[in-house]
């Protein structure tokens, strides 16, 4: 179908994409873009179209690093490719998931969220793909919150949760970065000291809530006991990966897909032997907001 997705006021115009829902609430197809010639209007009807559907899935995107950054700088701020991994010999904005060097995302997670200012989305393609296999899976953690009982997303609203990222890179910026990772947020990350923040957060573009909670790095919930936070964390990461909160793309060479990372977490399939390489391009995100405004992202 052909919708009107409305650029800002400012520009006066709406722009016609031809949009193929993946789900009700999550996932869309956009045909017909070339992101290597969209003017600023197109550019900014994808940014709102990024807010709505969440992911987002570009095909027969033929563009190399540079176009790729390009693009990812006309939606915002541009982040280093990654606070603490070395992609080596990419551009610095670019980060490198690599099958054949350990470079797997098999485990549901939002990205970065271990640093005070998460990305605000991320912008995917690959460069080698495997016969079959290496499939991506995206949640709605917004449709996940509004899903919950009442009781449950009252208890929710009022919580904080930690997220830590030295289970996942804490080792790898020690012993083979030597103490000294990327530059993130203007400051290069020495250590990953676990920040602090709200288990439901508020789009700020949108206003509409969601579980910002992942398996891959929130440690724990505060203020209750480890039993307690077991068992609440259980219940939304079960809750958030219903089948009815997923979308799942089977990748193919020229794919271009964004997601918005503050209303999602993903998970990428590891049930091939080929190699998978993948680009991945971030956006700069804000400090995450709760039902009970910003928190403090680190402990005294």
């Amino acid at each position: 179908m052909t919708a009107i997705i409305t650029a800002p006021a400012a520009l006066n115009r709406g722009v016609e994409f031809d949009v193929e829902r993946l789900g009700p609430n999550l996932g869309a197809r956009l045909h017909g873009v070339d992101v290597a010639a969209v003017d600023d209007a197109q550019v900014a009807a994808i940014r709102a179209a990024l807010t709505e559907f969440k992911v987002l899935i570009l095909r027969d995107q033929a563009i190399d690093d540079a176009a790729h950054i390009d693009f990812a700088r006309r939606l915002g701020d541009v982040t280093f490719g990654h606070p603490v991994w070395d992609s080596g010999d990419v551009p610095d904005e670019v980060y490198e998931l690599d099958s054949a060097d350990g470079g797997f995302a098999d485990v549901w997670h939002t990205d970065v969220t271990f640093m005070p200012r998460p990305p605000a989305a991320s912008v995917l393609r690959p460069l080698i793909l495997p016969d079959t296999g290496g499939d991506t899976s995206w949640a709605d953690a917004e449709a996940a919150y509004a899903s919950l009982s009442a009781p449950l997303r009252r208890l929710a609203d009022q919580l904080v949760a930690v997220h830590d990222g030295n289970r996942e890179f804490g080792y790898y910026l020690r012993q083979r970065r030597g103490g000294s990772g990327n530059v993130w947020d203007g400051e290069q990350v020495r250590d990953l000291r676990p920040v602090r923040h709200p288990v439901v957060r508020i789009h700020p573009e949108s206003g509409r809530r969601s579980l910002f909670v992942n398996p891959g790095f929130t440690s724990h919930i505060e203020g209750v006991s480890d039993a307690e936070s077991r068992g609440l964390l259980d219940i939304f990461y079960a809750h958030l990966t219903k089948p009815e909160h997923l979308v799942r793309h089977r990748w193919r060479l020229g794919d271009l897909v964004l997601w918005d990372n503050r209303s999602t977490a993903h998970y990428a399939n590891r049930d091939y032997t080929q190699r998978r390489l993948m680009h991945r391009v971030t956006l700069r995100g804000d400090l995450p907001v709760g039902p009970n405004g910003p928190i403090e992202p680190y402990l005294d």
